[in-house]
């Protein structure tokens, strides 16, 4: 996996979850992309689950319906919940990533989902949803593979983020740890 910037992973692994049944021609995907400070646990799939931070959206005869779409939610690369990223082992030096992890951009988070949409071989989504960071890598999506998306919903998100805006999402990540 070669970032923007050139900075190479020999591997990644992605951790995701999904919800409802992809249909036989892969045309009824979404793709929800999680804001920063958050992961790939947006709903639950039972009861005896924890709640989803999106919980109220998703599932079977909500927004995002379970029951007519497939769902899948990955965690961003970089982002520490499963998914390759700084506290992961760097294979040439045995330990963790740590500062020399690659820096990444929105498109690197749109090659790792197109990668992972790909294992499911599903050639168009019928919709990329994301709130704050996530609705920045939807638009990024939709702008830079138009032809793999039919519908785009960006919420909270603008064209890119500013620095006090990551310095407000550094806090929170701080805070919720």
């Amino acid at each position: 996996f070669e970032t923007v910037h050139g900075g190479k992973l020999q591997q990644i692994q992605v951790s995701y979850e999904s919800w409802g049944e992809l249909d036989a021609a892969g045309e009824n995907a979404v793709l929800v992309v999680h804001p920063l400070a958050s992961d790939c646990h947006a709903t639950r799939a039972a009861d005896d689950e924890p709640l989803g931070w999106w919980e109220p959206l998703i599932g079977p005869g909500r927004v995002i319906d379970t029951e007519r779409s497939f769902v899948v939610c990955p965690n961003l690369i970089g982002g520490c919940y499963g998914t390759t990223g700084p506290s992961s082992t760097n294979p040439e030096t045995g330990k963790p990533w740590g500062g020399s992890f690659p820096a990444l951009t929105t498109s690197d988070q749109v090659e790792m989902a197109l990668r992972l949409i790909d294992s499911f071989e599903i050639s168009c989504l019928h919709a990329v949803v994301g709130p704050s960071v996530g609705g920045l890598v939807a638009l990024t999506f939709a702008t830079s593979m138009p032809e793999r998306v039919r519908n785009v919903i960006s919420l909270g998100s603008g064209f890119r983020t500013t620095v006090l805006n990551r310095l407000i999402l550094f806090e929170q990540i701080l805070a919720k740890a």
